[in-house]
């Protein structure tokens, strides 16, 4: 790092000739970047993705689509046996005012399970081939287009005088999303407005500005590496929003511990280069190594096969390198060119001199922390284990609809149904395409346990060259255990022309291509880490610990979201959105890929100054309280900032991206209080001199030097630090 150091500093105006020269090059590219990303949500080499694909290019709509549930409630006296003329064109109406749309009812089949038990209730299916409002068929649950009102409008003249009819689905069931959401720039600029007002009470100078400048500087040029992949590659919109928040919170965590750094050194009585080469060494080697374990976390994304989740990981990891290139180059130069006259205000008063001291208040706390080690630690880890366990019971399914709206049209719809004895699987079919004469196939899966009926109508909207679209209509909804178990034996009866799609088996392929494998990556990611953390703390035990306690703070943060989305726990009081009984099945993988390396970000920069601290005294107690004396307001200050922005974004309109940003919000939030503010502190109290232990076979390995088991101190709280 002092190599690097000294590089950069004997070549200042070329460094900074540069810096300006990217700045302005990535600012002109950004909008062309953002131009050119995708927009399309391709899970390709999905089985069932493949086959709704399929469906959608040759019929126009279904496959991943829900469909809108008509349920007609003739008058007391009159059956639908005796009513299918009237039904018919009830539904030929529906298709006339949504163009390209595929219906089916009791007219088209005489199937009688699309009657209820009373005989005069009686449902069918409407698949929009676009929606009112010109978009494309399909979408996240509770964004499309509620098109109940024409569907009603479209029916009701032709049926008989005193019919009742009620649309429901998912769709209608689900909470409508708030299209006046925060946008984009919004949400970027709330975040850039937190971090100026954090960064100016740590620092209370204009200083506070040069992290914001090396994260907006990390963010345009992000999007200049993006624009050159773009041109080699797909690269997914999701790069647009997450991208620039990640990249604020990142760039300001790095800047933000190597001038904190350096200020430290200059109340120490260094100046100018000096300073800057000190900080270098003590903080610089704390960034790189963050920057590498934020990069092991995205792996995780880099590596799967689903496009969308694999450019977000690409624009992680592209953010998190540029941050990293950028606080170790173009910052060292800003501090040795215009650091003292930026921060004129700190030398004046005693603010300043306090910089070569640990914070009074965090090291009052680890002080603490340390005496009440064990309590500490037991009441904090348990509430995360109690956390963690309750996040086993994730539901990565799809919504069923005892857990959405209970009042409204849709749900009238759905009580007409149960009321009939019509099985409550019916809202939500499953589209298959079927090559040839289908007739076979639907008798073969009719037979199939859990199936209640096969729609198959004879008509043009069901038959197109040379294929058939027909829908199952299971006795179970599909997000119930029964429902996706009905999924699986239907694929396993079809026959060789059979492609099985629709929205719940798409969901199926999902889960299983993600999280398939997903044991065999972390457990390689963990590998990696171990390696990298062993080098940076020269320390067999410390890694093992931050591993540990990095996944134990992912399996909190999985289990607050159950509570929040899952159980619906506070979800109306904070979020103003009903829960939806599940978690998007993309939601716990992607979390974890962020906070891995986020957390890691934290875990790094406090254990590395305490080993610091440990070189210097040889007391374990002491590298604590100093450790955390020196790093706990520059931890605290960065997550609030991820905090903060990661809030904005859970303001968006779309559903899953609120479940998600929530997740990382409340993830930051645990790993900045419970994981970095207790039990790092107090684990590292308890484990004494087998914190720093690494034999020399084992840093003969890792290349570094050994750190042989050393005699502690005798036990005592430190009184005097800070």
């Amino acid at each position: 790092m002092e190599t690097l150091s000294a590089l950069v500093l004997r070549r200042k105006g070329l460094v900074a000739l540069l810096a300006l020269l990217a700045f302005f090059v990535g600012m002109g590219a950004t909008p062309i970047a953002i131009q050119r990303l995708s927009e399309e949500y391709a899970h390709p080499g999905m089985p069932a993705f493949d086959a709704n694909q399929e469906i959608v290019k040759i019929y126009g709509n279904g496959g991943y689509q829900r469909p809108f549930v008509p349920v007609v409630v003739l008058p007391e006296g009159l059956r639908a046996d005796a009513s299918k003329e009237a039904i018919g064109r009830a539904y030929a109406a529906v298709a006339a005012k949504l163009p390209q749309a595929r219906t089916v009812s009791y007219a088209d089949t005489g199937d009688p399970r699309l009657v209820g038990a009373d005989g005069r209730t009686t449902f069918g299916l409407v698949f929009p081939g676009t929606y009112s409002d010109g978009s494309p068929p399909g979408g996240g649950l509770g964004e499309t287009p509620d098109e109940s009102p024409i569907i009603v409008g479209a029916m009701t003249p032709h049926l008989p005088p005193g019919t009742q009819v009620h649309v429901t689905g998912l769709d209608t069931l689900a909470p409508s999303v708030d299209a006046g959401g925060v946008d984009v720039p919004a949400k970027i600029g709330l975040g850039v407005l937190a971090a100026v007002a954090v960064l100016f009470l740590v620092f209370r100078s204009m200083l506070a500005l040069v992290p914001i400048l090396i994260s907006v500087m990390s963010i345009f040029v992000s999007f200049l590496v993006i624009l050159l992949l773009t041109l080699v590659m797909t690269v997914h919109d999701v790069a647009l929003t997450t991208m620039p928040l990640l990249g604020l919170g990142i760039a300001v965590d790095y800047s933000l511990l190597l001038v904190a750094r350096w200020r430290e050194e200059q109340a120490n009585g260094f100046r100018g280069d000096e300073a800057v080469h000190r900080a270098m060494a003590g903080a610089g080697r704390a960034v790189l190594f963050s920057g590498v374990a934020v990069a092991v976390g995205l792996v995780t994304m880099v590596v799967l096969p689903v496009p969308f989740l694999r450019s977000l990981g690409i624009a992680g990891m592209i953010i998190a390198a540029v941050s990293v290139a950028a606080t170790l180059t173009v910052l060292p130069v800003l501090l040795a060119l215009t650091g003292q006259r930026l921060d004129r205000r700190a030398e004046t008063g005693r603010r300043f001199a306090r910089e070569a001291d640990a914070g009074r208040a965090w090291s009052a706390w680890a002080r603490g922390v340390v005496r009440l080690r064990r309590p500490g630690a037991l009441v904090s880890g348990g509430l995360l284990l109690a956390l963690a366990l309750t996040g086993l019971g994730v539901n990565l399914g799809l919504p069923e609809s005892r857990n959405l709206l209970t009042t409204g049209p849709g749900h009238a719809g759905l009580t007409a149904l149960a009321s009939a004895g019509v099985p409550a699987g019916s809202i939500t079919p499953i589209d298959a395409l079927v090559t040839g004469d289908p007739a076979a196939a639907v008798e073969h899966i009719k037979q199939v346990e859990g199936v209640a009926t096969v729609l198959a109508p004879q008509t043009s909207a069901w038959r197109r060259d040379g294929t058939a679209v027909i829908s199952v209509l299971p006795v179970a909804e599909n997000g119930s255990p029964a429902g996706e178990a009905t999924i699986e034996r239907v694929r396993a009866a079809v026959p060789d022309n059979v492609r099985v799609g629709g929205n719940a088996a798409q969901s199926l392929d999902f889960q299983s291509h993600t999280y398939g494998a997903f044991p065999w990556m972390l457990a390689l990611i963990a590998l990696v880490t171990f390696v990298l953390l062993a080098r940076a703390f020269r320390s067999l035990l410390l890694p093992i610990k931050a591993i540990v306690l990095n996944l134990l703070s992912l399996g909190a943060v999985i289990g607050a979201m159950v509570l929040l989305w899952q159980f619906g726990l506070g979800t109306r009081e904070i979020l103003d959105i009903q829960p939806t009984g599940s978690i998007g099945e993309f939601v716990p993988l992607t979390v974890f890929a962020f906070l891995y390396g986020l957390s890691m970000d934290y875990e790094v920069f406090i254990l590395a100054r305490m080993r610091e601290e440990y070189d210097k005294t040889g007391d374990t107690r002491q590298a604590v309280v100093e450790g955390v004396g020196r790093t706990g307001r520059l931890v605290t200050s960065a997550a609030l900032i991820l905090f903060i922005s990661f809030a904005a974004l859970a303001m968006t309109p779309e559903l899953d991206v609120k479940v998600f940003a929530s997740g990382l919000a409340l993830g930051i939030l645990l790993d900045a209080t419970l994981i970095r503010g207790v039990l790092v502190p107090a684990f590292v109290a308890m484990m004494g001199r087998w914190n720093w232990w690494l034999p020399g076979w084992a840093a003969r390995l890792l290349r570094v030097s050994p750190s042989p088991l050393a005699d502690e101190a005798p036990e005592r709280v430190p009184e005097s630090v800070g």
